[in-house]
Formats: C-alpha cells, sequence, structure tokens
C-alpha cells in the first residue's frame, strides 16, 4: 500500500481516512467548547427556576426589575417592553431555554439547533442585558454569541447523540 502525505497527517493511498494527532485533536477541537457552553447553559437555567425572586414580576433581583433597569438603555426597547408584558412568563421561557439549549449542546443531541438557540439567548441578552456596558468588550454575553458561532457551523462531532444516530443511518440499507 502507498502512502502520501495531507496537512492531517499521513494517509492511506486512495482512502479518505486522515491519519495523526492532528486529525484527532481536529475532530475534538470544539469538545472543550460544548461542554462549557452545555454545563454554564444547564446551570444558568437551573438557576432561574430555583430562584424565586428571579421569576417574580417586581422586587429585588427579580426578571422585571431587571428589564425595568434596561429598558432605556438596550438596544431594543421594543423586545424589553414586550418582556415587561408578562415578566414571569418571560423568565421561565429564558430559564426553560437556558435548560433545554444546554442539555442539547451537552448531549449533541440537535446540537446545531441548540447552537442556535443559545445564540439567540446570547444576542438577545447582549442586545437588552449587556448593551449599556462600556467597553464593549467586558459584557459577557456577546462573547457568549461568538462562542455559540463555531457549534453552529459544525455542531456535535463526537461524544455525541448527533454522531450516533449519523452512524447508525450510514450502516442502514
Amino acid at each position: 500500500m502507498a502512502y502520501g502525505y495531507g496537512t492531517g497527517g499521513t494517509r492511506a493511498y486512495g482512502t479518505n481516512e486522515p491519519r495523526g494527532w492532528k486529525h484527532s485533536a481536529s475532530r475534538f477541537a470544539l469538545l472543550p467548547l460544548r461542554l462549557f457552553l452545555g454545563i454554564t447553559f444547564i446551570y444558568a437555567g437551573l438557576d432561574k427556576l430555583t430562584d424565586s425572586a428571579f421569576l417574580a414580576a417586581s422586587g429585588d433581583g427579580s426578571i422585571g426589575a431587571l428589564m425595568t433597569s434596561v429598558r432605556d438603555s438596550s438596544a431594543v426597547p421594543w423586545l424589553v417592553d414586550l418582556a415587561l408584558k408578562a415578566p414571569e412568563g418571560f423568565g421561565h421561557a429564558i430559564a426553560i431555554g437556558e435548560l433545554l439549549v444546554g442539555i442539547g449542546t451537552l448531549l449533541g443531541l440537535f446540537a446545531r439547533v441548540a447552537a442556535v438557540g443559545g445564540a439567540l439567548i446570547s444576542l438577545s441578552l447582549w442586545l437588552t442585558v449587556s448593551w449599556q456596558t462600556t467597553p464593549y468588550y467586558y459584557g459577557n454575553d456577546l462573547a457568549y454569541l461568538m462562542a455559540w458561532l463555531p457549534l453552529v457551523l459544525a455542531g456535535a462531532s463526537v461524544f455525541s447523540l448527533d454522531a450516533m444516530r449519523a452512524l447508525r443511518r450510514r450502516r442502514m440499507p
């Protein structure tokens, strides 16, 4: 068997199977990001769902008080106004959304869909809660938004239910 050299390491001639540490490293490159975002969003969702003060319409630490405080400095005040029509429902929606996004990301189940959901949550938080942060790079929601984009593009290729489903589909006649 003849061998050729490519950027991914040694390849068996005539096959599409790269070999070597560079290929292995590239396959696992997004796994730490996926673990971090999945665990963080699960934690954030559970934290909100178990905090009765957060899920209230008013009072210290409530979603209603937070939305009222950022309304005038938000890039999208109409979105804040929408949230203020039903702050408890909005708080529950954000918390459940974060929980579902985190679970989907951690398990790699519909990982691209979960990443789009995470990006949308991060975008909405950046445009509302973090918008007035100066300089802009101090606001963490923008960094979360950017962190979701590689997962939107690549999905979850290793240690994921998506990969297991794809393998099962390839094996079926």
